[in-house]
């Protein structure tokens, strides 16, 4: 690669591959592109059964493999072909970019614009320089629902270079972005894995055995209360020692609350919060779109820190129970429906699940040996660590992509 960033050289890229050297040339998108605008059909023009052209509606028909087939219609007006850069231009997933790969034909909807370069050979050079404008676009969103119109994209001022080099820079993204799909791939099938792992582990027994048992593990799990094996929390943060104020995010357990919100939202007095220590964990009686019934979150990020006493807060017996196999046993469905069955119905309506503390700790639970306990949390963990190695590399790929988009374009 040529870096030419700090050279006084006009309309090349900072990032060239060396052969190159001629100047890129400057233009307005509509010179080098046909634009296809989507037009809705009436639910008389299409079906959920297989016809003879699909029927892409919006963002929820892409995919990084093309479109998801699922309506189609025998009438299309408004076509787009193999190979074309379908652009979601209204509506929640405006910017979004896919190339049509899977269908030979499709008709698209209005929040769909199809895109086809002038030079077929410049098609994915094309696409990678949206994916580069992506920003750009997504800012010349107009409206209460966000969209962007014909001009917006016919406007857009970009420069072009040979058609060997388009293709050079278009062939290196493009391996780029397939092994982006690929890992997406493989981070996908590792959560399936774990999943159906504690599906099994976690299922309802039968005769005190799960459905799959770990190798050399051979006997029967036992029946406990959660009081058997979990203290409730009671100590409340007299005198206010802690100014540490947790909140339970669905996703990252329980945090800062001022750091999730960017702003304190806990009353002014915290003597009466629970006190938790590193370790502890905590019930989240509400539900919305983010949570599950029965969502239970331990303390892993702080030394200490206290909650509201809305919530229910336990600590589990380390003699009794590993701790490890708990906060995995609370992520399962199985622990999800427990909770939910015992909820009142009226209390589902309004999003908290009717469970008083007695009844809560009086929940009936299957559990093996500390031994077999700990070696699940073993096999659980080692997936879960494995998950995050791949998401990390993900994100020093998508990174890499974006650094040479930045780079490779003017």
């Amino acid at each position: 690669m040529t870096n030419n960033k700090d050279k006084k050289v006009l309309n090349v890229p900072n990032l060239r591959f060396p052969e190159f050297t001629d100047k890129w040339e400057a233009g307005k998108l509509e010179e080098y592109i046909l634009l296809v605008s989507g037009q809705d059909l009436s639910s008389e023009q299409y079906t959920d059964k297989e016809d003879v052209y699909p029927y892409i509606t919006g963002a929820s028909s892409l995919n990084s493999e093309g479109i998801i087939l699922n309506r189609w219609t025998h009438t299309p007006t408004q076509i787009v072909k193999r190979g074309d850069i379908l652009l979601v231009c209204k509506g929640s997933g405006v910017g979004q970019l896919t190339v049509l790969s899977n269908v030979d034909k499709a008709h698209i909807a209005r929040q769909i614009m199809g895109i086809r370069a002038k030079n077929t050979e410049s098609q994915l050079f094309i696409y990678h320089y949206l994916s580069r404008l992506m920003t750009e676009l997504k800012k010349r969103s107009t409206g209460i629902i966000p969209g962007i119109d014909r001009k917006s994209i016919l406007s857009l001022h970009i420069s072009i270079p040979s058609l060997q080099e388009q293709q050079k820079v278009a062939e290196l993204l493009s391996l780029i972005e397939q092994r982006i799909i690929t890992q997406n791939k493989i981070i996908e099938d590792l959560k399936k894995l774990k999943s159906a792992i504690c599906e099994k582990l976690f299922s309802s027994p039968k005769d005190k055995q799960p459905q799959i048992r770990l190798y050399g593990f051979f006997g029967d799990w036992h029946f406990v209360r959660l009081s058997d094996i979990c203290h409730r929390i009671c100590r409340k943060n007299t005198g206010e020692q802690c100014k540490q104020v947790l909140t339970i995010a669905a996703q990252y357990g329980l945090v800062s609350q001022e750091e999730f919100f960017n702003k304190n939202v806990a009353s002014e007095n915290l003597s009466g919060y629970y006190l938790l220590q590193k370790g502890d964990f905590a019930y989240n009686k509400s539900y919305s779109g983010d949570y599950v019934w029965g969502t239970v979150k331990r303390l892993d990020n702080y030394e200490q820190g206290v909650l509201s006493p809305l919530y229910i807060c336990f600590r589990p017996d380390p003699a009794r129970v590993d701790s490890d196999f708990l906060i995995y046993y609370f992520e399962s469905k199985k622990w999800h429906k427990t909770v939910a069955n015992i909820a009142g119905e009226g209390a589902r309506n309004h999003g908290l699940l009717n469970i008083s503390v007695v009844d809560y700790f009086n929940t009936i639970h299957c559990i093996p040996s500390m031994d077999e306990q700990k070696q699940i949390a073993q096999i659980i963990g080692t997936l879960l660590s494995k998950i995050a190695r791949e998401q990390r590399m993900l994100n020093c790929y998508a990174a890499q992509r974006q650094y040479l988009l930045r780079q490779m374009f003017i």
